[in-house]
């Protein structure tokens, strides 16, 4: 097979003339998605594997890139088209649109990456009042022309010019209504020529203009539509979702039509070569008799299972299976195929890597290494963590007693639980509310992308495993049950009658069964999943369903376990919590919050501690502090036994361990007014007014505190070094690291590990034990990342704060932003995804890597690790890997994810260092 590895570089807009904008389906290869969007490269890679693919070509995403800049087509592209127009109707043996033999083409969009139902599609282009009836003699079917002529002005008028496409159904129902049928198909040819005339009425009153019968206008377009398509809002929506980059620009497919509607012995269908749901290996898909591709996705009508094909059309059915096989073979993947039967020849209309669900994505991977098709290391680049993640999350208690009223088509799978509501808009308005929601709908389409998002899970009345509101689902990782029948939806009255009559208003809570298709009033009680009960293990590899992916999950965790360079730790603490994280896998503590050991009964000792007087009453404090902080200790020390932990000495905004300024000027002003004692109070009033700080996150904290309050870094420090001795007597394994919090200059850093030194030394001359305990910090102020090399020469290590870092060079706070503006941010694109759900790599990230080659210039044996959040971040993980950490360190149930992204990061980087 042709690789066409002499094809022109893709130019730019301001060298438009030299490139090459339209291509041939025998031209490309599935190599070229950059240039022909994948719909193209795999239409023209299909053609070179000798399947029947019906004739056609791209239109380059160069080409789509120059109109979306220019607002104008390349100047050479009319010429190109023509050209490539001109010998598809010389192989076809029609012209497009002529009135006796005409040739109709689809115009389709096709990016690098699949965006289902997120941009434009026109179907039957070159129909017109004239080419209809040739079409009709061509056919011998009067009634299959007319239905084509009807979808073409409905879609036409609705993708390229605007109208709103209710206007096209109401008429559609009108139609079925009058005639007293249910489904289109009964629709005959005077009712669908009738229809013709109402949908070119409605073209004419919205859009103030004929519905164009020339041809070649038609086909020009719907090209522009289909370019302009690319930055519509769904489209956008999606592509944030995704993580997409919106300067992609997609290709255009003009392919010859073949037909699914020209009676019984015509379809369409979309197959999978494994189930996307499960990984399962056998026949998968949907099948719709008598109908266009569209009918299918769009879940306007239910389909048949593919097996079903088997029964209506052999031959068929035997090639399809047998071009699946050659599909999943070539691609050494599961393959989402469309094809169409026109009067018993079957047509590829595209294939693609299918999306999956998580679950399916580690069954399918490890399946096709036992089949030699692929090896591990392509086998952990096919999972990745936001999958696991989703495996994860809870399921519902089978056991659980649930009033099931309904059941549909396991579509994507997850236990969701949420108010029924029936319209997008609304899914969005209540989940910013903070409400959980499942949308229901009749069927879901593009437009309803933003409500799929927003909602905890999809339930459709209509629709199969292939239609929009499945691919979709399964694409986010969202819950989804289609096809649910027996559940009738009322969209405009906002309910749904379930079997029985009962009726669920907008606003009732429902329960909806991804894995199973069950669908439950109410709020069903949930279980860990099968993966956590691994992780936790209290669960092993076997023969049922769960089992198979525990094992799946099990092979591919153990190979990203040994190809991993960092490693992974958890953010924990206390005993409790380090236990979680070591069965999760985790290789030692990266953070230990000490301030968390503050709270609740303690927090009265701080309290006195930092409003003390005397150095007396400080004394006092801190001497009822010590035994407790080391009791903690011990304690964690035990739990990771063998393994390091770095305890954070005390770093909390001040105003967390002080009353709350206006309840204690109420509680005084009240006594006042009652002539009751209040020295305490009103002492205490006047600390907090004198410690009063505008904004705490930036004030006495961390380190600062320390330097401040004579004692407490030694109280701790004297802690950390008295467990850890008793843990040695005991014979254990302590591997205590002590991390100074908020650092902004060395001199900070010496004088706290001066004193730090002294008491450790003290301790083991007075315990007769040897204590090896390193001393560093955290790097999480831009000064402190910008002077790494100054600091290094007083730190062991470096652990990189990165929500802290992330504040202070962004300069905002977390807790007020994120409800603040950080929507608006989002949706106007100005962040791709919060900065404080993946690492801001040209901000927080350069500081992270120049401090990282600062401080290592200095100390070349420094330890670097990071404990923000970020470290159980998929894409952050494979940074911190490139800039060449030691550690990242996360919560415990983030540590799989970060285990599984350690190993991608180090295979990748493998495969780049080879290339």
């Amino acid at each position: 097979m042709s690789e066409n590895k002499d094809l022109p570089v893709a130019g730019t807009a301001t060298n438009v003339e030299a490139v090459k904008f339209v291509y041939d389906f025998t031209e490309g290869n599935k190599n070229l998605k950059d240039l022909l969007g994948g719909k193209g490269a795999n239409l023209a890679e299909m053609t070179n594997l000798g399947l029947p693919v019906p004739p056609g070509f791209t239109i380059t995403t160069e080409a789509c890139k120059v109109y979306l800049d220019s607002g104008e087509e390349p100047a050479a592209l009319r010429d190109e088209v023509s050209a490539h127009l001109d010998a598809l109707e010389e192989r076809m043996g029609k012209k497009l649109g002529q009135a006796d033999n005409p040739l109709l083409v689809s115009v389709r969009s096709g990016a690098k990456f699949s965006m289902p139902g997120m941009m434009d599609t026109v179907l039957n282009i070159g129909l017109s009042d004239k080419s209809v009836q040739g079409l009709a003699a061509q056919a011998g079917d009067d009634r299959f022309a007319w239905d084509s002529y009807r979808r073409l002005i409905q879609m036409f008028g609705k993708t390229v010019l605007g109208v709103d496409g209710d206007l096209f159904e109401e008429a559609l129902e009108a139609a079925k209504a009058a005639k007293k049928v249910t489904v289109d198909t009964e629709l005959e040819a005077a009712d669908l020529k009738k229809l013709v005339t109402r949908f070119k009425k409605i073209v004419k009153t919205e859009a103030g203009r004929d519905f164009p019968q020339d041809p070649r206008e038609q086909m020009d377009l719907a090209i522009h539509a289909v370019f302009d398509s690319w930055n519509t809002d769904r489209a956008k929506l999606y592509r944030r979702q995704e993580r997409i980059p919106h300067d992609l620009g997609t290709a255009v497919n003009v392919c010859s039509m073949v037909f699914g509607n020209l009676g019984p012995d015509s379809g369409t269908g979309v197959a999978f070569t494994r189930d996307p749901a499960s990984g399962h290996q056998g026949v998968y898909g949907d099948y719709l008799q008598n109908a266009q591709g569209e009918d299918v996705v769009a879940g306007i009508r239910n389909t048949v299972p593919l097996a079903e094909l088997e029964t209506i059309d052999k031959k068929s059915y035997d090639q399809l299976m047998q071009i699946m096989q050659t599909l999943e073979n070539h691609y050494k993947d599961l393959c989402d195929i469309e094809f169409t039967i026109e009067r018993g020849q079957l047509w590829m209309l595209q294939t693609r890597v299918g999306k999956r669900t998580a679950g399916a994505a580690f069954r399918i991977a490890t399946q096709l290494v036992d089949q030699g098709l692929i090896d591990e290391t392509e086998a952990l680049q096919r999972v990745n963590g936001a999958q696991l993640a989703q495996l994860m999350f809870p399921r519902f208690d089978e056991h659980a007693k649930a009033a099931q009223v309904g059941r549909g088509i396991a579509a994507s799978p997850g236990a969701a639980v949420g108010k029924a509501v029936f319209d997008s808009y609304t899914a969005v308005k209540w989940s910013r509310s903070g409400e959980k929601v499942i949308l229901v709908r009749r069927e879901t389409n593009p437009d309803d992308l933003d409500g799929m998002i927003a909602a905890e899970g999809i339930l459709t009345s209509r629709g199969g495993k292939t239609s929009h509101a499945a691919v979709v689902a399964r694409g986010m990782g969202k819950t989804c049950v289609c096809g649910a029948e027996e559940l009738e939806v009322d969209t405009k009255r906002r309910r749904m009658t379930v079997p029985g009559g009962h009726v669920v208003e907008e606003g009732d809570l429902i329960s909806i069964d991804g894995s199973s298709g069950k669908v439950y009033l109410g709020e069903v009680p949930v279980v860990p999943s099968p993966v956590v009960e691994y992780f936790e293990g209290r669960m092993h590899a076997g023969a049922n369903d769960a089992d198979e992916l525990v094992e799946a999950v099990h092979r591919i965790m153990a190979f990203a376990d040994r190809k991993r360079r960092l490693r992974v730790r958890a953010n924990a603490d206390n005993a409790e919590d380090a236990l979680r994280a070591r069965r999760f896998g985790a290789q030692g503590i990266g953070l230990c919050r000490t301030e968390h050991m503050f709270l609740g009964d303690r927090r009265e000792l701080v309290e006195r501690l930092i409003l003390a007087d005397t150095e007396a009453e400080r004394e006092d404090s801190l001497k009822a502090l010590l035994p407790l902080q080391k009791k903690d200790f011990v304690e964690l020390f035990s739990a990771m036994d063998g393994l390091p932990v770095t305890i954070r000495l005390l770093d909390p905004p001040l105003h967390e361990f002080l009353p709350d300024i206006t309840e204690l000027s109420v509680r005084v002003a009240l006594a006042e007014s009652r002539q009751e004692p209040h020295e305490n109070e009103l002492r205490l009033l006047q600390a907090v007014h004198r410690l009063h700080e505008q904004n705490p996150m930036l004030g006495l904290r961390g380190v600062r505190l320390g330097l401040v309050i004579p004692g407490l870094f030694t109280m701790q420090v004297r802690a950390i070094a008295e467990a850890a001795a008793e843990r040695k007597n005991a014979k254990g394994d302590p591997r205590a690291e002590i991390m100074i919090p908020l650092v902004g200059t060395v001199q900070e850093l010496e004088i706290v590990r001066e004193e730090a030194d002294r008491v450790v030394a003290e301790v083991e001359a007075a315990t007769g034990v040897s204590l090896k305990l390193s001393i560093g910090t955290m790097i999480e102020l831009p000064r402190a990342a910008l002077t790494a090399g100054q600091i290094a020469e007083a730190a062991e290590f470096f652990s990189f704060g990165t929500n802290d870092l992330t504040q202070t060079v962004w300069g905002f706070s977390r807790d007020d932003v994120e409800a603040s503006f950080f929507t608006a941010y989002l949706e106007k694109g100005i962040f791709g995804v919060s900065p404080f759900e993946t690492i801001d790599k040209d901000g927080v990230g350069s500081l992270v890597k120049a401090a990282a080659e600062a401080g290592r210039a200095t100390r070349p044996d420094l330890k670097l690790g990071v404990c923000g959040e970020h470290g159980g971040d998929p894409e952050s993980v494979h940074f911190f890997h490139e800039v060449g950490l030691d550690y990242v360190s996360c919560s415990p149930f983030r540590i799989p994810v970060a285990r599984l992204e350690a190993g991608r990061a180090a295979t990748q980087s493998e495969g780049s260092d080879h290339r």
